[in-house]
């Protein structure tokens, strides 16, 4: 009997064993980025000298399992608890932030007024803009600005100065429109092609990390960040910023340089975001 027992406790061991090998650790879910000036070149601030605080950036791209559990429903077109989450907009990523930071007793880091429209806000195609400011101290998500995206991507002070985040070979790193279907494609960038590759978003972590055990901020999904899109630091304009590129895009979109736009309100199934923290 006490053999049997001994038997049923080793393979229910097992079996929670292979379980945690399909999914991140809750527990390990951040990487701490030691602040301080860009070691990556590849990066636009190199030549800033902007220093940088401490901060916690998500090891991951936000999935979907945990979107649905502050949001409630699931906006993504491939659906999957590990794939990152996407259909999302700037607005609905904000809101997420605040949502989670409710959820686990911290205190929100936006101010969102859906009543009174954001003045610095020139796009003709954005119905929704809403005001959306900064509660400064809070301990709560956000999204990274540009300039801490770029570090982390980088690799911040471990930087070993690669052009994507992790590597000088992209297919090492990133999941994009040549690698992310059925089979591995070649030639220029072709939508049709794509399409019918069955290209798509890929479970979070599964290329190699960067040199802060980061993964994923080349490629899978574009990330949205705080910032407008313009010159850099700008405090108004059209467009806000997306970093990474993602499953559709060229592999110049993996670039850590590379700044894409996108209207605050929009949306895709190549458009997601990773979250960020103040030093706790």
């Amino acid at each position: 009997m006490r053999k049997l027992i001994m038997f049923l406790l080793i393979a229910a061991m097992a079996v929670i064993g292979a379980c945690s090998q399909d999914q991140p650790d809750k527990n390990d879910d951040f990487v701490l980025v030691k602040g301080g000036t860009f070691k990556n070149n590849q990066s636009n601030y190199a030549d800033k000298k902007e220093a940088l605080s401490n901060f916690y950036i998500g090891k991951y791209e936000v999935t979907q399992k945990e979107w649905v559990e502050v949001m409630g429903s699931n906006p993504s077109a491939f659906k999957g608890d590990l794939l990152p989450v996407e259909m999302v907009s700037w607005y609905d990523v904000v809101e997420y932030c605040n949502q989670r930071s409710i959820q686990e007793g911290l205190n929100p880091y936006y101010n969102i007024d859906k009543v009174k429209k954001d003045a610095n806000n020139r796009n003709d195609n954005d119905n929704i803009k809403w005001t959306v400011t900064i509660n400064e101290g809070a301990n709560g998500y956000r999204l990274p600005t540009e300039a801490e995206w770029e570090y982390a991507a980088g690799g911040g002070q471990n930087s070993k100065g690669y052009i994507y985040s992790g590597s000088n070979n992209a297919d090492e790193v990133a999941w994009y429109w040549k690698n992310a279907g059925d089979k591995y494609l070649s030639g220029d960038w072709n939508w049709p092609i794509i399409e019918s590759n069955q290209n798509k978003t890929k479970s979070i972590g599964t290329r190699k990390p960067n040199e802060l055990g980061i993964y994923d901020m080349s490629g899978n999904v574009r990330e949205w960040c705080w910032d407008w899109h313009g010159e850099l630091g700008s405090p108004s304009g059209s467009f806000r910023i997306v970093k990474g590129g993602g499953w559709i895009g060229d592999v110049t979109n993996n670039e850590i340089s590379f700044r894409g736009k996108f209207d605050p309100n929009g949306f895709g199934p190549d458009q997601g975001f990773r979250v960020v923290r103040g030093e706790i």
